[in-house]
């Protein structure tokens, strides 16, 4: 008998650091970034630094969650792929430094939804479609936070056993995705942001940091 997959609510709410609406960000002056760069992001918004040491914690409530169970990491590309190696790789290191070991197996899909800064009524699954892997397993989303709905229902066809979703940010907006992401990165006002592979029409993949885009940069790369 097929098991549906289960949203478990089991997991305890997490504090989350959140950005004010009225943050502006840090200077640019205070970090290094690439050069050709310099007039197409207005801020730093969340450093790189941050980021990492926030994965780890994340990495520390999935382990204590999961530490009876093998997981299936599925990872959204492209704007994932950063988070996914991070935290899969925070996780094998604590593994290492404790008496448990969390077992972790990558999968990847790559999604579309977005033209320009702006996010398009349609999910497209860009590759295989199949992901009957997951069938019976115990799986963790890994994400930042864009199309999850659509995701998960797609992703529920193949009956994995339990579904988990971390996600690096989630925007205040009516609808937020919190409610569908049991391990949060950030909490961020409804900005547009690149950086750390997350992108503007395939540009600013190569920031380590979370930055705002400048109008500038909007013009010079929109398509």
């Amino acid at each position: 008998m097929s098991t549906r997959a289960s949203r478990s609510s089991s997991t305890p709410c997490q504090r989350k650091p959140t950005r004010r609406d009225d943050w502006p960000g840090y200077s640019l002056d205070l970090f290094t970034y690439p050069e050709h760069y310099h007039e197409d992001i207005e801020s730093v918004y969340i450093p790189h630094g941050v980021i990492m040491n926030r994965i780890e914690r994340l990495a520390s409530y999935i382990m204590d969650d999961f530490e009876d169970n093998n997981i299936m990491v599925l990872c959204v590309l492209k704007g994932g792929y950063k988070f996914c190696a991070d935290l899969v790789e925070f996780i094998k290191v604590l593994g290492r430094n404790s008496n448990k070991y969390l077992e972790t197996r990558v999968e990847f899909i790559r999604l579309k939804s977005y033209l320009n800064d702006h996010s398009t009524e349609d999910l497209h699954i860009i590759g295989s479609r199949d992901l009957s892997i997951l069938r019976g397993k115990v799986c963790a989303i890994v994400d930042t936070g864009k199309t999850m709905k659509a995701l998960l229902k797609h992703v529920e066809t193949f009956e994995p056993k339990m579904v988990k979703v971390a996600g690096l940010l989630v925007k205040r907006v009516p609808n937020m995705a919190e409610r569908l992401t049991d391990y949060v990165g950030f909490e961020i006002p409804n900005r547009f942001v690149v950086g750390y592979a997350l992108d503007y029409n395939e540009y600013f993949r190569d920031l380590n940091h979370i930055c705002v885009i400048s109008k500038t940069g909007k013009m010079k790369y929109k398509v």
